[in-house]
């Protein structure tokens, strides 16, 4: 995915990457990370998604379902789905502001 601006840095929490992947629906390792790329631009290494998906596992936020085709495939719990919601709530406060504050004001130089 081409980027509009220069790459000013990893501005993207991968958990929280994970959790927009699952709530979509049921994913194994590989087609999260092609996901998250395709909707966000990020390209996650295997390392840094399988961190985030036993930590999210230990909150309780995400479960492993069973192997299929040597592939694990995770699902999103309800706790996952709520701490996404509060998540995603932040994020709109978050770019609101960003948004208001970033117009320019009459006046200022």
């Amino acid at each position: 995915m081409a980027r509009r601006q220069p790459d000013l840095g990893r501005f993207t929490d991968v958990a929280l990457l994970v959790l927009v992947s699952l709530a979509e629906g049921d994913k194994h390792g590989y087609r999260m990370i092609q996901d998250i790329e395709e909707f966000s631009g990020t390209a996650l290494e295997p390392g840094t998604l399988y961190g985030a998906l036993m930590r999210l596992e230990e909150r309780g936020w995400i479960e492993p379902l069973p192997v299929v085709e040597r592939r694990r495939p995770y699902r999103i719990t309800p706790g996952g789905r709520e701490a996404l919601g509060e998540q995603l709530a932040t994020l709109r406060r978050i770019e609101e502001t960003g948004s208001k504050r970033i117009r320019p004001s009459w006046g200022v130089v």
